[in-house]
């Protein structure tokens, strides 16, 4: 039913630059009111009040936060990450968990949509025409929102722009979003997490990639670690009375060396898993990867699983929580 495209193999290339003013001037319009607030270049922090200050969810939330190109034992137990390992020790941990691929992109669609679609680079003019995560959410009237440290607009289409990068912005893979003038201004700057968590206005799904160097692909373990540092307090604060956090690395760095699960060969990676209803310091040991994680969202959101997350083989993060959790739809 899925299949491998290019976004521009059904559009003559005037219709198709005139599509792409189209969708350029929405995300001006769109950053007008907003604002803008990108996230700037590598290394750059989201300014954000205590964590106290910030208003008290009544309503849950499920936030995933995407890191870079660390293995296992570069993260947990390492100096250089003590937030990370402070927050691993205080939630869950699971200890088997494994990248899909390499390298970046194949892992970002297996989260998002539960397949590679045969994806095996980092390709910036490909798309995918297929069923994801966006479709599933707005089929079932799950607010979301993605938000992209250094992307310059919503909807910014090019490949890169400072800190950003579209290989790990999957969300601007999928035709149906991208070509979509709502679904793609739902894709925006870092800037517009600030004002929602000060507002009160976070979804229910959250999406976070931090830029090059705060995922760690660009900058050590310790840059990764002072940007979850300043920027998970106040997303648990949010996370209201029975949603989670999962802080994920997309891979690690042992190619084709380490694996688990029939489909995962991208390497072992930490994935800590937060929340009020998190049992804490349990270790997860049943081995998972990224299909384990889109389950674990689509279980929790009351969705169905996709492609590989439905694969009686993938195992979920339940063992980390108290009891399964159930986010109930709807506004704030």
């Amino acid at each position: 039913m899925s299949t491998l495209g290019w976004l521009q193999s059904k559009r003559s290339p005037r219709a198709f630059s005139s599509f792409r003013l189209v969708l350029l001037g929405v995300a001006f319009v769109a950053a007008a009111i907003v604002g803008c607030g990108g996230g700037g270049g590598p290394g750059s922090r989201l300014v954000l009040p205590l964590p106290s200050a910030l208003p008290v969810s009544r309503s849950s939330h499920v936030v995933i936060v995407v890191m870079e190109n660390k293995d296992f034992g570069e993260v947990i137990g390492h100096e250089d990450a003590p937030y990370a390992n402070r927050l691993a020790a205080r939630y869950a941990l699971a200890t088997a968990s494994y990248g899909v691929r390499h390298p970046s992109l194949p892992n970002y669609l297996a989260l998002t949509a539960g397949s590679t679609f045969g994806i095996d680079s980092d390709c910036t003019d490909c798309a995918v025409n297929a069923t994801n995560l966006v479709d599933q959410l707005e089929r079932a009237g799950v607010r979301w929102k993605a938000y992209m440290e250094g992307m310059p607009s919503p909807c910014f289409l090019g490949a890169s722009a400072g800190g950003y990068a579209k290989k790990h912005d999957p969300f601007l893979y999928y035709r149906d979003v991208a070509t979509n003038v709502l679904r793609c201004a739902r894709v925006v700057p870092f800037g517009q997490l600030g004002l929602d968590l000060r507002g009160g206005r976070l979804p229910t799904f959250v999406w976070i990639t931090p830029n090059l160097c705060d995922d760690t692909h660009d900058c050590g373990v310790h840059d990764g670690d002072r940007f979850l540092a300043s920027l998970v307090p106040a997303l648990l604060r949010e996370l209201g009375p029975h949603g989670f956090l999962v802080v994920t690395w997309d891979e690690g760095k042992q190619e084709g060396k380490q694996g688990c699960c029939r489909l995962a060969s991208g390497g072992r990676i930490p994935t800590i898993v937060a929340g009020p209803d998190v049992r804490r310091g349990v270790r997860v040991t049943t081995p998972i990867d990224h299909y384990s994680v889109l389950r674990t969202v689509e279980d929790a959101l009351g969705l169905p699983a996709l492609r590989h997350a439905r694969c009686s083989c993938t195992s979920t993060l339940a063992r980390a929580f108290i009891h399964a959790p159930r986010i109930r739809h709807g506004a704030r």
